[in-house]
């Protein structure tokens, strides 16, 4: 298959530039990333992480080092020795394994003493547990919204592995059509105040931006354009949402509603946002009487299919097209989304 070429040649490339003795055992799609497994992970970051800015530099990808599962430590023997290297003002809460992807998952009062100076903390934790740390932050008001994503991130993790594994071969292919252009589709929001969604296509894919309702509006227009005939949610090979407000993300559920699998791009706290606002809404719609357009099932299908980015982070999202959100000042979370297709169309 061309997927499988394709790995092959990032993994040749990865092994060319690796140090001596990294001693790798795996190279794997997860999304927009290339995960590399290593018996030896420390040696990436020796003499300033050269070998893996050589590697990124080589293949054009974002890279995560990852121990291999036979050289990890035990959970019980990481915890004492994450204890021992962070400091106890960081206050953690909790320390998650997902021993499928190997990350230790630390959600701390503090995340800036579990990263450290320059990220010191997170490279000894890696060097001394062989394990790939990841801090959340412990909200400061005890949130449900957070606690229930974060739960189902890590009761659906062999689930959402899978997808990204998908996802990763389904960005990373090799383009097919030579010739380049760019077409943009109104699907709403345009002359209206309601149910924004602008359809970007090229010759390889079909992104959508944002996916909103008009709260305002009846059931006959409260929906953007899904039936116009440039539309077809099968064709559809990722959905970008700018900010949690129901006018730019009320209507996400109803696409998975109808078959769509693909990925959403936004940031974390748009992520959590949409969530409560989404549940909000389908409360007000049943108190009124009115047919509900999606359900619960819906809304956390979006949410298992999420990629929460951060500002200034340059993502592939498909062949030809990567995204990059910068703070929009709106509401908390809210972007601009500048998309760079081919070789800088937009």
């Amino acid at each position: 298959m061309e997927e499988d070429k394709i790995l092959v040649n990032i993994r040749n490339a990865i092994l060319m530039k690796s140090p001596p003795g990294a001693n790798i055992t795996g190279v794997e799609f997860e999304g927009p990333k290339i995960v590399i497994y290593s018996r030896n992970p420390v040696v990436f970051f020796e003499k300033n992480e050269s070998s893996i800015k050589e590697i990124v530099k080589t293949i054009k990808k974002r890279v995560v080092i990852r121990g291999d599962p036979e050289v990890r430590k035990n959970e019980d023997e990481t915890v004492e020795i994450i204890k021992q290297i962070v400091p106890p003002e960081a206050g953690i809460t909790s320390i998650f394994f997902d021993e499928i992807s190997g990350v230790v998952e630390i959600e701390a009062e503090k995340p800036g003493y579990v990263i450290g100076k320059e990220g010191q903390t997170l490279r000894r934790i890696l060097a001394e547990t062989l394990w790939h740390p990841r801090v959340v932050r412990t909200p400061p008001i005890h949130s449900a919204t957070i606690a229930q994503t974060r739960s189902l991130f890590r009761s659906r993790r062999e689930e959402r592995l899978r997808f990204l594994r998908e996802l990763g071969q389904r960005i990373h292919r090799n383009p097919i059509f030579k010739n380049v252009y760019v077409r943009m589709i109104s699907l709403g929001g345009f002359q209206e105040v309601g149910r924004s969604a602008i359809l970007v296509q090229t010759p390889e894919s079909n992104i959508l931006l944002d996916a909103g309702i008009k709260p305002s509006g009846n059931r006959h227009d409260e929906f953007p354009h899904f039936d116009l005939p440039e539309f077809n949610v099968d064709d559809l090979d990722a959905v970008v949402i700018t900010h949690a407000h129901l006018d730019h993300c009320g209507a996400l559920p109803y696409l998975y509603k109808y078959g769509y699998k693909g990925p959403v791009y936004t940031t974390e706290p748009t992520m959590y946002l949409m969530k409560l606002l989404q549940e909000d809404y389908l409360k007000i719609a049943e108190k009124s009487g009115r047919p509900l357009p999606y359900t619960l099932r819906e809304i956390t299908d979006a949410l298992i299919h999420t990629y929460p980015l951060g500002y200034g982070e340059v993502t592939d999202i498909a062949p030809d097209v990567r995204l990059t959100l910068y703070p929009a000042g709106h509401i908390l979370g809210s972007a601009m989304a500048h998309i760079h297709i081919g070789q800088g169309l937009i």
